[in-house]
């Protein structure tokens, strides 16, 4: 695959995000993989959304973490849709589907790599984050799990690509607008991969794959179209 396109939380730009509905869309629309994002609800359940708190994206409020699985699907994800755990998204996209997950801290992480080991998912599943440390306790739990490092500014750090090297990652994800050749460069010495989020139009994709970039994350659901029709 020469340049590959994942579904940000499936494709936001066209449907209620981290929903099934967006998932399954993106599925439709042929992108490559799928982004989600994961949070721990009060009774340890692993929850697809990117926010801590569900005031933006539902019709309920306040912190995820104070809300048990039973409370969480009452609420509305956005045209009916209802918040899925991780498991519900495993099981509505079709199994060649991969899937980036993201994780925010250590806790999720420990819930994550024991459900990656019992479904056996190593091969499907990635496990992103900005944070460190959630990305070691993946690694050292599961040293064959697929960790990615996502940055924004702080590719820019000296330390970038030691930090990426520690968690176990061979691929990082950058935010597009922070990327430039030499980063790209640094990255590809030590034998990593570079993605970028998030490119919407033909401007960003142009921009992608002068950087030498592996793929992208996309809030488009026609972006992998885009991608043929350029290629």
């Amino acid at each position: 695959m020469s340049f590959f396109t994942i579904g940000h939380r499936g494709v936001m730009a066209a449907e209620p995000e981290n929903t099934l509905r967006s998932f399954l869309r993106a599925e439709r629309e042929g992108l490559d993989g799928i982004e989600l994002d994961l949070h721990l609800s009060k009774d340890g359940e692993l929850v697809v959304m990117h926010d801590e708190t569900l005031d933006r994206t539902t019709d309920g409020s306040g912190p995820i973490a104070d809300q048990e699985l039973r409370q969480l699907k009452a609420l509305d994800a956005g045209l009916g849709e209802r918040i899925p755990t991780f498991g519900e998204v495993l099981d509505a996209v079709g199994p060649p589907l991969p899937i980036q997950a993201e994780i925010k801290d250590v806790a999720a992480a420990r819930s994550l790599a024991g459900m990656l080991s019992d479904r056996d998912l190593l091969d499907r599943v990635s496990v992103l984050s900005f944070h460190d440390a959630a990305l070691s306790e993946i690694h050292h739990l599961l040293p064959q799990a697929r960790t990615v490092l996502v940055a924004g500014p702080s590719a820019h750090s000296d330390t970038f690509v030691g930090r990426a090297r520690e968690v176990g990652a061979t691929l990082v994800s950058v935010e597009l607008r922070q990327l430039n050749r030499a980063i790209v460069e640094r990255c590809a010495a030590a034998g990593i991969d570079v993605m970028a989020w998030t490119v919407n139009d033909e401007r960003d994709l142009a921009l992608a794959r002068g950087l030498g970039l592996v793929g992208c994350v996309t809030d488009e659901p026609g972006m992998k179209r885009l991608v043929k029709a350029t290629a």
